[in-house]
């Protein structure tokens, strides 16, 4: 799927005013910025993006770039405000996962915002490595980076 295709809109748009209610601008202000990123980027052959459906409705979704030549970067995982608590975030990583590995990516990289800790609980149970430290209190405008191995790690000789 393309970030432009209809079925898009819902995530960005609802995504638009999380980030907006969370951490200030307009809610038109941070649906620009969603979108003013290359579409191509999370497209094949790099890239993905999904969402999940019930029926018509968008309930949920995510995407990935290529961050490098090992490395998938997440971005725009979200979940419908209204389906919350079901699971949802946890498939959609899940498929983004699985998506990065067919790619051949030995790694995924990503950040999440200091005023999300519903994401940094997803993201540590899903068994990435917080990249900061999660016992300590978030600082603002400073973004929580995480790492997940998905590829075979390299073994040293005689291993």
């Amino acid at each position: 799927m393309h970030q432009t295709d209809a079925r898009a809109q819902p995530l960005l748009t609802e995504l638009a005013v999380e980030y907006s209610t969370r951490y200030g601008g307009s809610a038109e202000t941070m649906y620009s910025e969603l979108v003013d990123y290359p579409a191509a980027e999370f497209a094949p052959p790099d890239g993905a993006l999904v969402v999940l459906l019930r029926g018509d409705e968008v309930v949920a979704g995510g995407a990935f770039r290529r961050y490098d030549h090992d490395t998938a970067e997440l971005k725009r995982i979200w979940t419908s405000a209204a389906h919350r608590r079901q699971g949802l975030a946890r498939r959609v990583l899940a498929e983004l996962e699985r998506a990065i590995t067919e790619l051949g990516y030995r790694r995924v990289y990503l950040t999440t915002g200091w005023r999300q800790p519903e994401a940094d609980a997803l993201y540590l149970a899903a068994g990435y490595t917080a990249l900061f430290d999660p016992t300590a209190p978030s600082v603002e405008h400073v973004p929580h980076p995480f790492e997940k191995m998905t590829g075979p790690v390299s073994r040293a000789v005689g291993d």
